[in-house]
């Protein structure tokens, strides 16, 4: 355990930024998640309403910076293309 205030202050201000972080990405991972089981559905308009909701998660937690733009950029790209894949 830290002695140092500072020290103390900083392992509590790094896990409430752990934490933020944890809940961006897991809002990520599921707006994913339904974007590609409509693909996987074949349903056209479910997956491109899910992949606007995605693509709006993704830019958040990029511009809040849990994720490098490029990553970012990728993610889109890729779901994009999915999305395109079945339309």
């Amino acid at each position: 355990m830290a002695n140092i205030k500072s020290a103390k202050k900083r392992i509590l201000v790094n896990e409430t930024k752990a934490a933020r972080n944890k809940a961006i990405r897991s809002k990520v991972k599921t707006a994913v998640k339904k974007v590609e089981a409509a693909v996987a559905q074949k349903d056209a308009e479910t997956a491109k309403s899910a992949l606007r909701a995605a693509i709006a998660e993704i830019s958040k937690a990029g511009t809040k910076g849990v994720y490098h733009k490029k990553t970012v950029s990728r993610k889109i790209s890729r779901l994009s293309k999915a999305v395109e894949s079945i339309a």
